[in-house]
């Protein structure tokens, strides 16, 4: 209901609303104004009030090799580049997609978004002291467009000239093709780097140098692989603007990283980690039974979300020869009982997972297809009538073992020419179906063993291989591999960076999302009519055109989500009454005084 109130609130702001705000340049919107006015006080999902001090621990799973955040060689550690480095603006969470001030003082872009003028403020300062000018923006931009990461070379390389009128102004034109309404706000969320810095460092190296960025912490301590010590800058740039009040409470903050979830979770009963986002169900529902739970000094907190569902699926590499067949997709799709795992193995906590968006506007669920989504699909690979019936997950008896699914699923494969061979099936190629999913934790791998009992049933042998963080990190950038489990998150403002999931360049590039090796001119036409969106309308009907295709490919085997959000807490870790659309935001919660 508050995604609702927040989305009407926007449509019914009108024309005098907007044109109230167009001239107003401390913040950029993706479509009409934005929610807060030039004297905002502070976030709504931070409080003034909030205490400052105090460490906070939390804990990652696996390890690190690197504190580089902008290479893809090396296992980065966590959370470096949004706690050390900043942008020119800033994201405010409570708005579909919608960026304050905060390196630069104003922002203004050109009506056809072709170009947008940044103006530094001059009390910005790099963690040395340095001021940040117009020459480490500039510096920033050529570095990551040439030595950057996939989506930051895709995004920066749309920069036609730039330009800088003086050493704290910048106007950035974009190249002159039909325009992208998203390249000011991807542009004002690029990290800038001190060129007095990084000029001497190699950007595409796994580095245990420490980053220096103009953000409210700093690294300062590192034990390899097992922890990284972040601590707030007494003498941080930014403390009194309206952005950070209430945020950044805390003055140190240890990541800790554990082997795996069971080692982290036993910490976090200890009392040795501060806070815990829970992601398995059977923990939630019967984990707590420990003593500081049952007398409350362990807190647990369903926080409601108003975001999409995003996708968590087994994702299917098409480029292996054979799985390029979405006969096949579709048939393993098939054999997946969610309604015995969920039962069985999460105690029918989770929804099945039918869109991308789900539980939002931007959903083609259970929606006919409209004109406007036909159109940009009208290239696709996908047959128009495979689109226009669009996705729905099978719903099985419940048994793990139904076999009308698999039946159905065997008649398909008979009919494009799949036999079988004793319990094997072999597809028309002649070749065994024998495949591979790769696995970085626990939970995924007993997930995948079921999967593999039911896929067997239609003679589909499938093995499960357990590996660590690092080796699956080089694996996915790679594209080696048959499956893997993943998680792609979605937003309220999906654009630009879509292109890098599913678009048909990212399919070729090392390094991008794009691990299904998705390539279709529909979903293409789909992410580009995104970012090109003069109009809430126009954005809906991109959005849902590439949920549509997105599902009916069936590159996925859809797993499940969690409508909520599940945190447990020390009694003593504290939050404002408020939280985001997109939840616990936990750069404004702080510490009492009586741990």
């Amino acid at each position: 209901m508050r995604l609702l109130a927040t989305i009407l609130a926007f449509m019914l702001a009108g024309n005098a609303a907007y044109a109230q705000n167009v001239n107003q340049n401390h913040a950029l919107a993706m479509h009409g104004a934005p929610q807060l006015a030039p004297e905002f006080r502070n976030y709504n999902y931070a409080s003034p009030n909030a205490l400052q001090g105090r460490s906070l621990r939390q804990a990652q799973i696996g390890s690190f090799d690197s504190l580089n955040p902008f290479s893809i060689r090396g296992n980065a550690a966590k959370n470096i580049r949004e706690r050390v480095f900043e942008s020119l603006l800033d994201r405010h969470y409570d708005e579909p997609f919608a960026l304050y001030g905060l390196l630069a003082e104003s922002v203004v872009a050109s009506p056809d978004r072709s170009s947008v003028t940044f103006t530094i403020r001059k009390q910005a300062r790099f963690a040395d002291g340095q001021p940040v000018t117009a020459a480490d923006v500039v510096f920033s931009w050529e570095l990551l467009r040439d030595k950057g990461r996939p989506n930051h070379r895709y995004y920066y390389g749309q920069v036609e000239s730039l330009t800088t009128p003086n050493k704290h102004t910048v106007r950035f034109t974009f190249k002159p093709t039909p325009p992208d309404r998203e390249l000011p706000l991807i542009i004002g969320l690029m990290p800038i780097l001190p060129k007095h810095i990084y000029g001497a460092r190699d950007i595409q190296s796994a580095s245990l140098d420490l980053p220096v960025g103009s953000g409210p912490y700093e690294v300062i301590e590192v034990t390899p692989g097992a922890q990284v010590k972040f601590e707030k800058r007494a003498d941080y740039w930014a403390n009194a603007l309206p952005h950070n009040r209430g945020r950044h409470n805390f003055t140190t903050i240890y990541e800790d990283y554990y082997r795996d979830e069971a080692t982290a979770f036993e910490a976090f009963k200890a009392g040795d980690v501060d806070i815990w986002f829970e992601n398995n169900p059977q923990r939630w529902t019967t984990g707590y039974n420990f003593p500081a739970a049952k007398d409350g000094r362990v807190i647990k907190e369903n926080i409601s979300l108003g975001t999409p569902s995003g996708l968590r699926a087994f994702v299917m590499n098409t480029r292996r020869p054979i799985l390029a067949d979405p006969v096949l997709r579709k048939a393993m799709n098939l054999t997946f009982d969610f309604q015995w795992i969920n039962k069985i193995l999460y105690g029918d906590v989770y929804r099945r997972t039918n869109s991308y968006f789900g539980n939002t506007e931007l959903s083609a669920s259970g929606r006919l297809m409209s004109d406007g989504e036909a159109d940009l699909l009208s290239r696709s690979l996908i047959s128009g009538s495979t689109l226009a019936a669009g996705y729905q997950s099978p719903e099985s008896d419940g048994t793990g073992r139904d076999r009308a699914k698999r039946l159905e699923a065997m008649q398909m494969l008979e009919a494009a020419g799949y036999t079988m061979q004793g319990k094997s099936l072999m597809n028309p190629q002649g070749q065994r179906v024998q495949l591979e999913i790769l696995v970085q934790r626990r939970s995924d791998e007993r997930l995948a063993l079921s999967w593999r009992r039911m896929l067997a049933g239609i003679g589909v042998d499938l093995k499960v291989r357990l590996i660590d963080s690092s080796q699956y990190q080089r694996r996915l950038q790679n594209f080696d591999f048959d499956l893997i489990a993943y998680n792609y998150y979605a937003s309220l403002s999906p654009g630009n960076e879509q292109a890098y999931y599913w678009g048909s360049e990212a399919a070729d590039t090392p390094g991008s999302r794009n691990y299904a090796g998705i390539k279709d001119f529909g979903i293409d036409a789909a992410v580009t009519a995104l970012t090109r969106a003069e109009t809430s309308q126009d954005f809906t009907t991109a959005a849902r055109a590439l949920d549509r295709a997105l599902m009916s490919g069936h590159y996925f085997i859809p797993l499940y989500h969690n409508p909520g959000q599940w945190v447990a807490r020390w009694h003593y870790v504290e939050h404002p009454e408020t939280h985001s659309l997109y939840g616990a935001r936990l750069d404004s919660w702080w510490l009492n005084h009586e741990n």
